[in-house]
């Protein structure tokens, strides 16, 4: 007798309906599908298409492993049912005809399995994932678009060196702009504390802090060089015909009655990326560029990161939390045994006491135990209360003693005032020692006391934060009004050093005029259009 494959067991039926692949994330036995799926998913990644139970049995890990091979038979058999795996007859060791009639399988992915096990794995990523703001990733851009500008440069750049070139630059773009969003979200639920212990904040908010101020600085100084470098490939179109050699040589393998479709279409898309960068550290037609967003967003999550912090350690230090308090006087509440202690606890959490000037003694309380008034007995009905003489005529049974003395405040108030006015005058000597009474360079200034070169960063900072790719010139007020600085760059590339009792502050020298605004005569004798 001759016994076909036809005869064999079929397969299990896939089951119609319900969540498809994603149907065994709504059973009880999850855990130990999302493992068998894994074991397929390894198996495959070491070119391994067809598993036996047995395999996916010794391949699960001991946590979900169950204690025989049925469970696990069963479990593929369902994966199979909902459309995530495939069961061919397991002809491969049969030796005898009854083998034939066996239920014997071997299992592999299907598509439809593998695209949800993608689709889980990035949910899962997602989910796990915090983000980092990449300073590196600001360096390798800025050495992407150099080598873009040298093939720009040539006459005929090579088409694979540029789709080279642009292929990497948009791949640390992405990656860049991906973390930065997935960093500032988890900062902001960090901020929130959500997801987070507050002994791990306490612990590592130091770092936290120096690492959104290095990055900061990084951004500021990396971004104004990105952003003239993509100005610099945007001249002469050749930006544009970098991506259009780069569009050329992707769609060189489509057939030749869809080449000029494709070729559109991944200009396009490679013109999409290029306006996306662009749009990321340029500031264009009114909207602020995405590296300013995030620089602000960085700037204010700091004073965020330090109140939350703030408010951590006075909890921790005993002061008052009114919303704690409050939780913790609910849950007393709930946890009273009967309304004669919830009433006990109300009157001494809000100070609800009875009449003062009324007292009860032992003989009033046996004789309210032995004739008890109702609540809703008016005073005119009943009993009268007998009232002290002394509380009569002097209002109180306490005797009266001294009042307190009153606290002499007048020497902390001379102190403060002292302080105070120690503060301004420093700030009025920063003030006219910074005005420049006209056009100088920065290397002019000379050497500046603590007082004035802090005043100094703060109004460079000022400048520079206001600073535009392509801007020559820029003029900033600060924060208090009482300063104005304006900047100009020099073309020479000499180098300013101001020297101060803690160092040497160097940098590109700029020709630089700081006003005092609070000085009426300097604005008199300026220019009136100020």
């Amino acid at each position: 007798m001759t016994v076909t494959a036809s005869t064999a067991s079929p397969g299990p039926e896939p089951e119609p309906g319900g969540f498809g692949p994603f149907a065994h994330l709504t059973v009880p036995n999850t855990p130990l599908y999302r493992q068998v799926m894994r074991v397929f998913l390894v198996a495959k990644e070491r070119f391994a298409v067809h598993l036996r139970p047995e395999d996916v049995y010794g391949a699960l890990p001991a946590a979900v492993r169950p204690g025989d091979l049925e469970a696990v038979v069963a479990a593929l058999d369902k994966l199979v049912g909902w459309g995530n795996l495939r069961a061919d007859p397991d002809t491969a060791r049969v030796t005898a005809v009854e083998d034939f009639y066996r239920k014997r399988f071997i299992y592999q992915l299907t598509r439809e399995g593998e695209a949800a096990e993608a689709a889980l794995f990035a949910y899962d990523e997602a989910l796990g994932r915090r983000g980092a703001l990449q300073a590196v990733a600001l360096h390798d851009i800025v050495t992407h678009l150099r080598a873009l500008l040298v093939l720009a440069a040539e006459d005929e750049p090579d088409p694979a060196k540029a789709h080279l070139a642009l292929d990497a630059l948009a791949s640390r773009f992405t990656a860049l702009a991906d973390n930065a969003r997935a960093f500032m979200g988890s900062l902001q639920r960090t901020i929130d504390l959500h997801d987070v212990e507050e002994d791990v904040l306490l612990a590592y908010k130091d770092r936290l802090i120096q690492y959104l101020e290095r990055f900061i600085q990084d951004l500021i100084t990396l971004g104004g060089r990105i952003a003239r470098l993509i100005l610099e490939l945007e001249e002469d179109g050749r930006a544009e015909f970098l991506l259009r050699a780069a569009a050329v040589r992707e769609a060189a393998d489509a057939s030749p009655e869809e080449s000029e479709s494709v070729e559109r279409e991944v200009y396009e898309r490679w013109a999409a990326r290029w306006a996306g960068l662009g749009a990321w550290f340029i500031s264009r037609d009114g909207r602020e560029s995405q590296a300013r967003l995030l620089r602000g967003r960085a700037l204010g999550a700091i004073p965020q990161l330090l109140a939350v912090v703030r408010a951590l350690n006075e909890r921790r230090a005993g002061r008052s939390d009114r919303s704690a308090d409050f939780r913790t006087l609910a849950r007393w509440f709930a946890e009273a045994p009967d309304d004669d202690a919830r009433h006990r606890l109300w009157r001494a959490a809000f100070g609800l006491y009875p009449a003062r000037h009324l007292t009860a003694d032992a003989d009033t309380l046996m004789a309210r135990a032995a004739r008890p008034v109702p609540a809703a007995t008016s005073w005119a009905e009943a009993e009268p209360l007998r009232i002290s003489p002394q509380l009569r005529r002097t209002g109180s049974y306490e005797r009266r003693g001294k009042p307190r003395k009153v606290e002499d405040r007048e020497e902390r108030r001379r102190a403060l005032a002292e302080t105070a006015a120690k503060q301004a005058a420093e700030t009025a000597a920063a003030r006219a020692r910074l005005a420049t009474g006209g056009v100088t360079r920065l290397s002019d200034l000379g050497e500046l006391d603590p007082a004035s070169f802090g005043l100094f960063l703060q109004l460079l900072a000022d400048a520079l934060a206001t600073w535009r790719p392509g801007v020559r010139q820029t003029v900033a007020t600060s924060n208090d009004g009482s300063m104005e600085i304006r900047l100009t760059a020099l073309t020479e590339g000499t180098t300013a050093e101001i020297r101060t009792p803690g160092g040497v502050f160097s940098g590109p020298d700029h020709l630089v005029e700081i006003i005092d605004l609070t000085d009426g005569d300097d604005l008199m004798d300026g220019d009136p259009d100020r």
